[in-house]
This record gives structure tokens, C-alpha cells and sequence, in this order.
């Protein structure tokens, strides 16, 4: 990995593990975190998922020691990486692994009022 792309990927220390999954899960608008998991296979999610479920209670613990607006780059992307999981825990959890919403509106249906609202 080069300089740039580590800065462009780095978490806190305590989370360098999950560094892997800042590229695709990282993402800092509700639309873009939607967009993926649609996109995604069933697989996708679930390895997603089984990485960061571990880690959740440590993440939340590390987020909590800073205020919103206030948060540097590195901590910023553990934020975006948790707001990614609480979008697909429920379709791990919920949904057999299904990227979509079974028996529901095609979800484009619904637009979300502050999806490009960046972190």
C-alpha cells in the first residue's frame, strides 16, 4: 500500500484490522451506504458484517470520546464504517443475507430527505 492510498484508508490504531473494507464501506452519505448494499452479494454483506460485529461495542466506546463535527479524518471513516454496518445488520440479521428489502416498495421509491448530507 502507498503513502497515499494508507491516508486515504486509515483507521485509529486500535481498528488498522479493518482497514481492508474503508474503500467500499466507508462511504459518507446515507445514499452512497443504500447504493452498496444493493449492490452487494449476499457474501459481500455477510463478510462485512462478521468483520465488524466483533468490533462494534470497542467502536462505539472509541466514537464516544468525540463530538460530531469535531472528528479527525481517521476516526471520521470508523464513523462512516459503523453507519455502513447499521445499514446492512438488519439484512444479515433480518433478511437472510437478501441486499434488498423482501415483500416491500422497491426501495427507490423512497428518497431519503438528507441522503447526500455528507458526515
Amino acid at each position: 500500500m502507498n503513502a497515499m492510498n494508507a491516508m486515504n484508508t486509515s483507521l485509529p490504531k486500535d481498528f488498522e484490522m479493518l482497514e481492508p473494507l474503508v474503500a467500499d464501506w466507508a462511504l459518507q452519505t446515507q445514499d452512497a451506504r443504500q447504493a452498496r448494499r444493493k449492490a452487494s452479494s449476499r457474501g459481500e454483506l455477510q463478510y462485512f458484517y462478521d468483520n465488524m460485529l466483533p468490533r462494534m461495542p470497542a467502536i462505539l466506546k472509541y466514537l464516544d470520546r468525540y463530538p460530531l463535527g469535531e472528528l479527525p479524518l481517521d476516526v471520521s471513516r470508523l464513523l462512516a464504517l459503523s453507519l455502513s454496518m447499521a445499514e446492512v445488520a438488519p439484512h444479515i440479521e433480518l433478511y437472510g443475507g437478501s441486499p434488498g428489502v423482501p415483500y416491500a416498495f422497491e426501495e427507490s421509491r423512497f428518497v431519503a430527505e438528507h441522503g447526500q448530507s455528507v458526515l
